[in-house]
């Protein structure tokens, strides 16, 4: 029998958890709340958790568990689990690790709402963030103690577009008996096997590159099952029973269902199909990247171009090797000034002006108004967001249309 090895073959050949009555070629969308059983003692023995069948969808639902077989797939992890969005993803493992008297290492070169959940969010949980410059391993164990639960990285920072060595930052936090998680948004499972690299817990926004062109929000724990739960004192009672699964054991079964970000199987549907073209579409705009960002780099009026897929890069390096040739689909640059800035912006006509990033579509926004508008302006500079900085995520447009649309704009100011 055939073994699928490639990346989208695996996905699009993953089977069913069940034989579909009708021999569906997609798994159909199961949009009902609750399921039926044949007996009590069936139904006892679903809720005990001793027979894996769906009870209620807000916990589990076969439409998003075939979302989840399909991540589990190419990714070879342990478990996975579908949520409402990026975010319910982060805040779910951060409440699965940390207690009131935690601290969490991160870097403050994080996207804008993931930084708030560190720096207020959790603060109200008694629950402390300490961030640190991740490329700095002195730093960072300077600052662990006995009551740090976890560090937190981005693969690529937004917008920042920092890179550190993940392998050493998971060597650091290993050696001092802590899991690394990892938000790899920006490195899909295509560029980036995070299991490699030493990372034991991966949060996804899949309402990017996976969703299939922004078409639904949503959000993905990856656990790879590496780290020892005994080393963790909240979950050591359950490592004792359930080893590398005490992680997935508690969320699922308390965090996840008690937190109630559940993914909606209409949402898990139209990622699924995503998914399937996620090689192909994030090939595709990250090739377009890596030529906007050299012809950006030739324009006068640009003052400087940020992406770690070009030699001028202090990340190509790194990137490199960590992401092979796509090392992400999204670039900033610089003009003079603000106004420089939003009068570009408005001259554009096939870009556009919209917050997400990885849609079919390229979209631009400017950060420091947008994403950190609630920062005043000494904090955004601290983070290196700048009022000259715009961020381009690319699409997967016909690269000289985008090239054309740049050239009109540019024109004009």
């Amino acid at each position: 029998m055939i073994k699928p090895t490639g990346f989208t073959t695996r996905i699009i050949h993953t089977p069913y958890a069940k034989e579909d009555a009708n021999r569906a070629l997609h798994q159909p969308i199961y949009s009902n709340a609750a399921f039926d059983f044949e007996s009590a003692e069936q139904m006892e023995m679903a809720f005990q958790g001793r027979l894996p069948v769906h009870t209620y969808s807000r916990i589990s639902n076969p439409t998003v568990e075939n979302l989840e077989l399909r991540i589990k797939q190419i990714t070879g992890a342990l478990n996975v689990t579908a949520l409402s969005s990026g975010m319910a993803a982060v805040s779910n493992v951060i409440f699965m690790l940390a207690s009131t008297g935690s601290n969490i290492i991160a870097s403050k070169h994080l996207f804008g709402n993931t930084l708030v959940f560190f720096e207020s969010t959790i603060k109200d949980f008694g629950i402390e963030a300490r961030f640190c410059d991740l490329t700095n391993e002195e730093e960072i164990k300077s600052n662990i103690d006995a009551n740090t639960v976890a560090i937190f990285v981005e693969t690529i920072t937004n917008p920042q577009l920092e890179v550190v060595d993940l392998k050493h930052l998971a060597h650091t936090a290993h050696s001092q008996s802590i899991p690394l998680i990892a938000d790899t948004t920006l490195t899909p499972p295509n560029v980036f096997t995070a299991k490699d690299f030493g990372i034991d817990l991966e949060v996804i926004s899949s309402t990017k590159s996976i969703s299939g062109g922004g078409t639904s929000v949503g959000g993905l724990i990856i656990d790879y099952g590496i780290f020892d739960w005994s080393k963790s004192k909240k979950l050591a009672p359950l490592a004792k029973r359930f080893g590398p699964y005490a992680f997935n054991y508690k969320l699922r079964r308390e965090v996840f269902r008690n937190l109630g970000a559940c993914l909606s199987p209409f949402a898990a549907y139209l990622q699924s199909l995503g998914l399937e073209t996620l090689q192909l579409r994030f090939e595709k705009a990250a090739n377009n990247c890596r030529e906007l960002a050299e012809y950006l780099l030739s324009l006068p009026q640009v003052k400087q171009v940020n992406y770690p897929g070009i030699k001028g890069s202090e990340f190509y390096t790194i990137s490199k090797q960590q992401f092979g040739r796509f090392p992400g689909a999204m670039l900033t640059f610089d003009f003079s000034t603000k106004e420089e800035c939003f009068t570009f912006m408005n001259n554009l006509e096939l870009i556009r002006r919209a917050t997400n990033v990885y849609d079919n579509k390229t979209l631009i926004l400017h950060p420091a108004s947008t994403i950190y508008c609630d920062f005043d302006r000494d904090k955004r500079e601290s983070l290196h967001v700048r009022e000259t900085m715009l961020r381009l995520s690319l699409g997967i447009e016909d690269l000289e249309d985008l090239k054309s649309d740049l050239e009109q704009a540019l024109s004009k100011l």
